[in-house]
């Protein structure tokens, strides 16, 4: 599958943020630094993604590297979203760049160059992010609907 964010293909709107919302179930905000979001594949009403994440290490001079891989599928009974996450390594933060380009020709150049974000830690960043979404992916709006008994955000 080819990466094109001007697609026909819809894929899955809400795979990212619900992938996004994984992420920071898992990791914490405070222990994100940045975020690095490839554009995804699409195929009619499925998507694959891929974040890479520098995480925060206690020494303060590395970063921490995992990927969290997503793959989605929105069908007439609803949708599904399975995330993985791995741990990769360490590294100074310096060589982030490096590591993404490596990933981009790994993964074909056609893949699309990712979009870096930086959150430092901070949970209004990451809520920002977040925002760009339609939908409420509050913590608040995703127990109120788990409560509901609804389909939650992951």
């Amino acid at each position: 599958m080819k990466a094109d964010s001007d697609s026909v293909d819809p894929g899955v709107p809400e795979a990212l943020p619900r992938t996004l919302v994984r992420l920071r179930e898992q990791l914490g905000v405070p222990a994100v630094d940045s975020l690095w979001i490839f554009p995804p594949f699409r195929r009619g009403r499925r998507e694959q993604g891929l974040i890479a994440v520098s995480t925060f290490q206690p020494d303060g001079e590395r970063r921490g590297v995992v990927t969290v891989t997503y793959s989605a599928e929105e069908t007439g009974k609803g949708i599904t979203v399975d995330a993985s996450f791995t741990r990769e390594g360490e590294a100074p933060p310096d060589r982030f760049p490096i590591l993404m380009k490596g990933v981009v020709l790994r993964g074909g150049e056609e893949r699309g160059e990712p979009r870096e974000v930086e959150i430092g830690g901070s949970t209004e960043n990451f809520d920002q992010l977040l925002e760009e979404f339609p939908g409420d992916w509050t913590p608040a709006s995703i127990a109120a609907e788990a409560g509901a008994g609804q389909a939650t955000p992951p």
